[in-house]
């Protein structure tokens, strides 16, 4: 049973992968701009969190946590490689490990830059970090109220 004291929890993470779900569809099938393989990594790894959090708010589970925190955690390992990559290439730094990015479209195009610095790359990182922290968090409130 979900406490009083965390009740927004699985709520906010179901928001946050929601948001990022029909922000990725919106850049590849509306804008038509094509992801690199290290997009569909996080694709892969956003996506579960979406049912894995809606199941906590339909059953009660309280130890949810435990399916979301890996695929945040690697979620935030590849968004993090990613934008590292591409702030490296785009910055005129010519990294010889390009990894998976010789493959199809390159993990390093320009495609938006709001600010100057906020990439596609970049607000996958934060959504993953704002999931990994938020499940850590329920993580911790569950172990205390037990």
């Amino acid at each position: 049973m979900l406490t009083k004291t965390k009740p927004y929890l699985y709520p906010l993470t179901f928001l946050i992968a929601m948001s990022s779900m029909v922000g990725s569809l919106y850049f590849s099938e509306v804008l038509h701009l094509a992801p690199c393989v290290l997009c569909w990594y996080q694709r892969i790894t956003m996506y579960p969190v979406i049912v894995l959090s809606l199941i906590p708010m339909l059953r009660k589970d309280e130890k949810a946590y435990r399916y979301i925190i890996p695929f945040a955690l690697i979620g935030v390992v590849i968004a993090t490689y990613h934008s590292v990559l591409y702030y490296a290439v785009n910055w005129g730094i010519r990294p010889d490990w390009v990894g998976p990015c010789v493959a199809g479209v390159s993990c390093t195009t320009r495609y938006i830059e709001l600010l100057g610095f906020i990439t596609i790359p970049l607000l996958s990182l934060a959504a993953h970090l704002a999931i990994l922290c938020l499940a850590v968090f329920s993580r911790k409130l569950a172990k205390r109220a037990s």
